[in-house]
């Protein structure tokens, strides 16, 4: 049992039987991830013993042990679906890298399948609108996702911007995982160790080696939320990374290459953060390859409404409660809702009304909201007027020169005029 004991040192949760039958008992009663199957055993022929294994299990993994290390014996053995095969005298260290390749393997394709299962529960709330910009913004999504292109996703906080960029790994086609990093949350000591992963000793308590966030997302998406609050020191090395397609872990000495998807999202203007010299300019152009704004709620009202519809259906299926809809005022009150905190504040208020609701409508007071109104102090004139709504077109159209001015029905000269006469900048 040196083997067995070595692999509970080892940190393995492992137990042994001297037989085919034994095995196949143990599997029926319990779950084990992998097997380490002997090719000749006293009452089965390993190959034989696995194919069995897998009909009482077909997720266990195998590695298959022989003493005679053949091309045929190699063959038979994954084809008998054996995640791979050793020969005799097993070499431990070996052992224990295939297994932890194993480990790791299940990891992701477990966090790949509740990925799969989120995006298929958020992905018909994404496609829940009737905005013509929200549509542009879609069918831009479903161009650029197949591609390798970086992407800049800007907008307000709570408009889907994470959302929109797990739509754009899903639609993409990468095997590897979906790894969101929100920036600021990170202290700045720790960064570059999150992004790029260190080596063991590359400082006090880094007692063993970690990938970093970049690592993990190798064939897959990172997803750098609120990229304009990263400090300069890591966007030096970001920029790197887009460059040269490689990273180098803290303590490290060689560098390692990465097949990574970069989406930056922001709810900051980058380009004024460029001119404060508190962004990169070299990196600003190398994110903004693809650009899409999501524009806030109230920019697209005829969004309120379906997507009310579809909170109500969801919480009222989670919470068991029998609401058929929305009073007429309500409805008005959802529309006339400026929704400062967007599809986020929405979602919240909807699952509110669903638990205070004492009827089979949600009413205005079941609503935490009220109308907005105009500040009084607020300017009424003309040119105020006209340059909210050019502002307005503008980010709508993500600043789409000639698709603006052909909604606001001048000529594109005009519209630069104006642009510079009401000192509007992207």
């Amino acid at each position: 049992m040196e083997l067995l004991d070595f692999l509970r040192e080892s940190g393995f949760d492992a137990e042994g039987v001297g037989s085919g039958r034994e095995a196949l008992e143990k599997v029926r009663q319990e779950t084990f991830d992998v097997a380490i199957i002997d090719r000749k055993l006293p009452d089965f022929e390993g190959v034989e013993l696995l194919k069995q294994l897998k009909s009482i299990d077909p997720t266990i993994d195998a590695v298959i042990v022989t003493a005679y290390g053949t091309i045929d014996t190699a063959v038979a053995a994954i084809k008998a679906g054996a995640y791979d095969y050793l020969t005799k005298p097993i070499d431990i260290e070996e052992l224990i890298l295939r297994l932890n390749h194993i480990v790791e393997k299940r990891r992701m394709e477990t966090e790949l399948r509740i990925l799969k299962e989120e995006l298929a529960e958020k992905y018909s709330l994404d496609f829940v609108f009737e905005s013509g910009a929200m549509k542009e913004i879609m069918e831009m999504v479903r161009r650029v996702a197949p591609t390798s292109a970086t992407v800049l996703i800007t907008g307000e906080s709570g408009t889907g911007k994470e959302v929109l960029a797990r739509i754009i790994h899903h639609l993409s086609g990468r095997s590897g995982r979906f790894v969101a990093v929100a920036c600021p949350s990170i202290p700045e000591t720790l960064l570059e160790a999150e992004l790029f992963g260190y080596e063991r000793g590359a400082f006090t308590g880094a007692t063993t080696s970690k990938p970093g966030k970049f690592e993990l997302a190798h064939r897959g998406t990172i997803f750098l939320d609120e990229i304009g609050e990263m400090p300069l020191f890591a966007q030096a090395k970001l920029l790197r990374v887009l460059q040269e397609h490689e990273i180098e872990r803290l303590g490290g000495t060689r560098p390692k290459k990465v097949d990574v998807r970069v989406i930056a999202a922001t709810n900051r203007d980058l380009e004024k953060l460029v001119a404060e010299g508190k962004f990169r300019a070299d990196l600003f152009y190398r994110l903004n390859v693809v650009h899409i704004h999501i524009p806030p709620l109230r920019e697209r009202r005829e969004d309120i409404l379906p997507l009310a519809n579809y909170f109500l259906k969801k919480f009222t299926k989670n919470m068991h409660k029998q609401i058929e809809g929305f009073s007429r005022q309500a409805v008005e009150q959802l529309i006339a809702y400026d929704w400062p905190g967007n599809v986020r504040e929405l979602e919240n208020a909807i699952e509110r009304a669903v638990v205070l609701a004492r009827t089979n409508l949600i009413l205005p007071e079941d609503l935490p909201i009220s109308p907005a109104s105009p500040p009084q102090s607020e300017s009424l004139r003309l040119e105020d007027v006209e340059k909210r709504h050019i502002e307005m077109v503008l980010r709508r159209t993500g600043w789409n020169i000639s698709r603006a001015a052909e909604l606001l029905g001048i000529h594109r000269n005009t519209l630069r005029e104006k642009i510079k006469k009401y000192g509007l900048r992207r």
